[in-house]
């Protein structure tokens, strides 16, 4: 039987950040967030003053990324509606949670929403995108290196791509040999990482200076 991370002598808890870097699979993921999707902006996003999808946005417009842009782990739209602020699209969002992308589809920043688990791609034509963002997907418990190639198939020549990497996570997830591998073989260019916190003031908890890697390349 599984074990769900938020599931404690069968007591329904609160869905958290501690429950989200518990997650183990795809199935676990699709539960918890179809409880927190209600709430998340609120009890999580305003809560801990989360600026991640922020930075991400205006590192991705700083770049020259343009649209149509692929928000990738979309969640309840964040990073989209940054990027609308900035005056960047068409933007679609994909994400296993239907839930989640119900709520993001209310904030009216998306063209269209694609519901997929990344780790069996995305179901999207070759090159559809000039543009692939993430904020917050590849973390613990959540998205690793291997999903880069689905996300290349997705992005046309050139595309520009900003995606997020919590900096333990890359540490630990062989994200540097996986980029390595990726210039060696003439797949990406002009790859930079810079380095941005993730909360800011007024975040409180054992994650409130977590710090994030924002992945910035294009393909080649």
């Amino acid at each position: 039987m599984a074990v769900f991370p938020f599931d404690t002598d069968m007591t329904h808890q609160k869905p958290d950040l501690s429950a989200a870097y518990a997650l183990s699979n795809s199935e676990d993921s699709v539960r918890l967030y179809a409880d927190w999707a209600n709430s998340y902006d609120q009890s999580f996003a305003k809560q801990q003053a989360y600026i991640l999808p922020e930075a991400v946005a205006r590192a991705f417009v700083h770049a020259g990324g343009r649209g149509p842009v692929l928000d990738v782990g979309a969640g309840t739209g964040l990073c989209g509606e940054a990027l609308t602020k900035l005056g960047c699209g068409p933007i679609d969002a994909t994400d296993i949670s239907p839930e989640m992308l119900s709520q993001a589809l209310r904030k009216d920043v998306y063209r269209d929403v694609i519901e997929a688990d990344l780790t069996e791609g995305v179901p999207v034509p070759r090159n559809a995108y000039a543009g692939i963002i993430s904020s917050g997907t590849f973390t613990h418990g959540h998205l690793g290196a291997e999903v880069l190639s689905h996300l290349l198939r997705a992005a046309r020549p050139g595309s520009q791509f900003a995606i997020s990497i919590n900096t333990k996570h890359y540490d630990k997830q062989g994200f540097a040999p996986a980029f390595d591998r990726l210039l060696r073989g003439q797949w990406i260019r002009n790859l930079t990482m810079p380095e941005v916190r993730m909360y800011g003031e007024g975040a409180t908890g054992e994650h409130s200076n977590d710090t994030a890697l924002i992945a910035l390349f294009q393909k080649s």
